[in-house]
């Protein structure tokens, strides 16, 4: 398997980590946090402008990219400036609609016209992916009634692409459906809030809500699955970014700090627990290598693969994080230092769309049945 990056993607990749480092300061995050949006407009505009919306996009959509190398790459970029640009919420929904033949729509994502998101998980869902409640009726046209919860970009996408079930159990994988929703339609009601962690996200609620199906409705489980390995996918790599961050950050601190007259990273116990660090990432980096490699595989590859690096990711991002801060000490705990932020992202990532024990049962479960099938 080849890991090396192809000349466009490593053009693609030095551009948006140059980008970043010298247009993203951290305070200009913080500023994008507290504004109505959550994050920069302009500066959306910019990254689109860069080609980083499109390179998440498939050729055949208008793209020039959508692989999971492309994917990852992006993502990487943007965990080392804990971007919070709705770049997630537009890969999530442009995965279905790209799916479903709805090119306009992405063009105008692509270029920072419409905005969009992706409206999935619910309150009583926990980390189950199937557990779907909101209700979908066709009365000659079709409508959804119930709740949504933690919509990223929800409050300010003009559409929001939302699961829905047609039939059988909360929990059921049969009978959910795909469908495109105008967030100033009648019957929906959006409430904002800012995360723990920076971005925006929203409370959705629809009430007899008028709906467009975008699939199939009842048999849209492969391509919702397939929206959610993306986004696994993707925050995996962007922690991988902000994990390498925060080490950085640590090492030049032991380089710099001094206590009774000599740098503390002389100290060989620290230097040990960089180490540490050191190795867990490059584990979690491999994982998120290999899943970026086979995410065009068969559905059952790519699911194990997600969930192996989703896991590591978490395991190591909470190593990392803790380690950066304990070694930093006091000035870790301010506002004012960078490196707090980072970890807190990296923490909250572990649980967006499933955290380590999760990813650990699931990857038992798949493996088990790819080794039952020989």
């Amino acid at each position: 398997m080849d890991f090396e990056l192809s000349e466009e993607r490593q053009m693609l990749k030095d551009t948006a980590e140059r980008f970043i480092r010298e247009q993203y300061p951290i305070e200009k995050r913080h500023a994008a946090t507290k504004s109505e949006a959550g994050y920069d407009r302009d500066m959306w505009v910019s990254f689109c402008e860069l080609g980083l919306a499109g390179a998440l996009i498939p050729a055949e959509a208008g793209g020039f990219g959508g692989m999971g190398e492309d994917i990852a790459l992006v993502f990487e970029a943007l965990g080392r400036g804990i971007v919070v640009e709705p770049f997630l919420p537009t890969l999530l929904a442009s995965t279905v609609l790209a799916e479903a033949g709805r090119t306009e729509l992405i063009e105008a994502a692509m270029e920072g016209q419409v905005q969009l998101a992706f409206a999935h998980v619910e309150p009583e869902a926990y980390y189950t992916p199937s557990h779907v409640e909101v209700t979908a009726r066709d009365d000659g046209g079709w409508s959804l009634s119930g709740r949504k919860a933690v919509v990223i970009n929800g409050a300010t996408a003009d559409h929001l692409v939302v699961t829905a079930r047609v039939s059988g159990d909360a929990v059921d994988e049969d009978g959910l459906g795909l469908f495109l929703v105008d967030r100033t339609a009648a019957g929906v009601s959006v409430d904002d809030h800012e995360s723990i962690d920076g971005p925006h996200v929203a409370e959705v609620s629809f009430s007899n809500a008028p709906a467009d199906p975008l699939g199939t409705p009842g048999a849209d489980w492969p391509l919702i699955e397939k929206a959610l390995a993306a986004g696994v996918l993707a925050v995996s790599a962007e922690a991988l970014g902000a994990m390498d961050v925060a080490k950085d950050m640590t090492v030049d601190y032991l380089k710099e700090r001094k206590q009774f007259g000599k740098a503390i990273g002389a100290n060989q116990v620290l230097q040990h627990r960089v180490v540490d660090m050191l190795l867990e990432l490059e584990q979690a980096r491999s994982a998120v290598m290999l899943a970026a490699n086979t995410f065009e595989a068969d559905r059952d590859t790519r699911e194990l693969n997600v969930s192996a690096a989703k896991n590591l990711v978490g395991r190591a991002g909470r190593l990392i994080a803790e380690e950066s801060i304990q070694m930093h000490g006091g000035v870790a705990m301010t506002w004012e230092w960078p490196l707090p932020h980072f970890a807190k992202r990296v923490i909250m990532i572990d649980h967006l769309f499933g955290d380590v024990d999760h990813h650990l049962e699931r990857f038992i479960e798949i493996g088990k049945k790819i080794e039952a099938r020989g």
